[in-house]
């Protein structure tokens, strides 16, 4: 007799890794001091009391905080936010600065802030995320460079074995970005956020595990090299 399949059977995922070995704790919280350095941009620990005035100048455009949840109307307002998210132990949050002109910004000038969040140390793993540039260098080396200090450090001083990163279902310029730095597309996250309008966002949900990180690190430095 011919068994009829059960269409609300879920098919069991297999394991990838069967003989897989322990993976050591990541380090956390980042050490006191600790700058990212690349060819045009830098990292620093974000100072909310000395960086909040010159970053609400840069970040204040509708289109920057169109998919996130809240956006501050004064530097006063930044200044909290940031102070409340450096607060939290499982964040670390970076101003990104210019360390050459780029687009209409000067060397030295605030062009953005980037963040660390949901750091499990047991688990080894973080995502990146609350990154947010000013619109004149949109397209520009800024986030790929980014995005290479800060999935370096992860992997390769952290010892991170997984980095994931999401973003807004409306924000498609967002979603192409974080795919073409080498991320996976793991699935979709619905009805995870509410947004500054009082819906509830879907988040689209991607990852890069130390498996990736070797092919991801060519493909970044490769861009990089050739922008």
């Amino acid at each position: 007799m011919q068994q009829i399949a059960d269409p609300e059977r879920f098919e069991p995922i297999p394991d990838p890794r069967p003989d897989d070995v322990p993976w050591p704790e990541m380090l956390w919280p980042i050490p006191v001091g600790t700058e990212l350095i690349g060819k045009s941009i830098q990292l620093t620990a974000v100072d909310p009391a000395a960086d909040s005035a010159e970053l609400f100048r840069a970040l204040d455009h509708d289109r920057v905080w169109a998919h996130l949840p809240w956006r501050p109307s004064e530097p006063e307002q930044l200044e909290a936010l940031l102070r409340e998210r450096n607060s939290q132990p499982d964040w670390h949050v970076w101003t990104v600065r210019s360390r050459r002109p780029i687009a209409d910004r000067p060397a030295g000038a605030i062009i953005g802030v980037t963040s660390y969040l949901e750091a499990r140390p047991r688990d080894a793993g973080l995502e990146i995320g609350f990154t947010v540039y000013t619109p004149p260098v949109w397209g520009a080396v800024v986030n790929p460079e980014a995005k290479l200090l800060l999935l370096d450090y992860a992997f390769e001083t952290l010892g991170a074995a997984r980095v994931q990163l999401k973003t807004d279902v409306r924000n498609h310029r967002s979603q192409q970005a974080i795919a073409r730095l080498g991320a996976r597309y793991e699935g979709t996250l619905r009805r995870q956020f509410r947004r500054a309008d009082g819906t509830l966002r879907d988040s689209i949900l991607f990852s890069i595990t130390i498996d990736d990180w070797p092919n991801t690190k060519s493909r970044l430095t490769t861009r990089l090299e050739t922008a």
